[in-house]
């Protein structure tokens, strides 16, 4: 109930500033953003900032912790709103946080090695790409494989990294990095995604474990998880055509 309240009164600030979504020209030196640290970093807490950047309302400052969450704090510290920020635009309301997340993704997935990927590439020329979060123990993971030959005849390159829903001691696990370990990857991984026996294969140096802590780490908590080119999170199944219109590529 008090983090709504905060919510509505972030909201109610934005409407009262009218501003467009760009962001305040304000900074802060190196000291300032020290002082800000110190007072956020509370004994006790766990909280660590990881990032200081200005915000699109005047005189407030989001905040990122390290694996926590997104805040908005004025420049000495003293107060803080959590909740995401909202613009409001010709056709409503826009999630400005989410957009910082979905620029966050982006420099994420950036920092993966096209190696470390299960990559089916699009059909002629790529119109798009989008990463999926997959696990192939998932019903609804088998489902999506089955579109990806649909996806990538309409432009769509579909990159995977793993996600072992029971976490790296599974044999969902071991089955995805059976796949990762494979010579025919895209092989490996469709025939456990329909159900086909695959000796297993856990080879050292497989990238499962480090792929499922950085879906934790950018909000990922079921499978699949699927995220565009410009970094939007998509929770769960889409059907190909249901992927065109969100990818406004119909």
């Amino acid at each position: 109930m008090v983090f709504r309240g905060l919510q509505a009164l972030l909201l109610a600030a934005l409407l009262l500033v009218g501003a467009p979504w760009t962001l305040a020209q304000e900074t802060l030196d190196e000291a300032q953003q020290a002082t800000l640290r110190t007072r956020l970093e509370v004994d006790g807490m766990g909280l660590q900032v990881g990032s200081i950047t200005p915000s699109e309302i005047p005189g407030l400052f989001a905040v990122q912790f390290i694996n926590g969450p997104l805040v908005y704090a004025t420049a000495g510290g003293d107060y803080f709103v959590l909740g995401d920020l909202f613009a409001v635009g010709p056709k409503g309301y826009i999630n400005l946080a989410e957009k910082r997340r979905d620029g966050e993704r982006v420099q994420r997935l950036a920092e993966v090695a096209p190696e470390d990927m299960i990559v089916f590439p699009a059909q002629g020329e790529a119109r798009t790409h989008i990463t999926v979060f997959t696990d192939v123990t998932c019903f609804y993971c088998q489902k999506l494989h089955r579109e990806v030959p649909e996806l990538n005849r309409r432009g769509v390159e579909v990159r995977y990294l793993a996600y072992p829903r029971a976490g790296t001691d599974s044999d969902g696990f071991r089955q995805l990095a059976t796949a990762w370990c494979a010579q025919d990857r895209q092989g490996v991984l469709t025939k456990l995604k329909n159900r086909q026996s695959v000796p297993q294969n856990v080879c050292a140096g497989n990238p499962v474990a480090a792929q499922y802590q950085l879906g934790q780490d950018m909000g990922v908590r079921g499978t699949p998880a699927i995220v565009t080119a410009d970094g939007q999170m998509i929770p769960g199944y889409q059907s190909a055509a249901e992927l065109m219109a969100t990818l406004d590529l119909e």
